[in-house]
């Protein structure tokens, strides 16, 4: 039997992956926040990807404040970005729509050629 393996989504550039891949970060009950390694501390969480630029671009664009349901101090964001720098710089993937098939006026594959079937936008 294969054991379930907990997903959770990076707050920046929504991968999906394994909870043990990703970086905690916690709005205690206090209003502290915190970094949680062991993902397991109580209060409000919110997940980043082991990667400086997910954690610059998130604390640049105040995906944290959102997903953590407060206003970041600028000692927190200082301590954030401090932290970050110990982790490895990878370029994010861009996040795109998933496609719903074939793009307007292209034939719909399956499709004889001499019959009109294209998709309208």
């Amino acid at each position: 039997m294969v054991k379930h393996v907990p997903l959770r989504t990076c707050v920046q550039c929504n991968q999906v992956r394994p909870k043990r891949g990703l970086v905690r970060l916690v709005r205690t009950p206090g209003g502290e926040i915190e970094i949680d390694e062991r993902g397991k501390a109580p209060g409000r969480g919110a997940y980043l990807c082991r990667n400086q630029v997910c954690w610059e671009n998130a604390l640049a664009r105040d995906r944290l404040d959102y997903a953590l349901q407060c206003t970041l101090r600028p000692e927190d964001k200082q301590r954030l970005l401090a932290y970050a720098q110990g982790l490895p710089r990878e370029e994010a993937r861009s996040v795109e729509a998933p496609s719903s098939g074939p793009p307007a006026g292209e034939p719909v594959p399956g499709k004889e050629k001499g019959t009109a079937a294209t998709l309208e936008s």
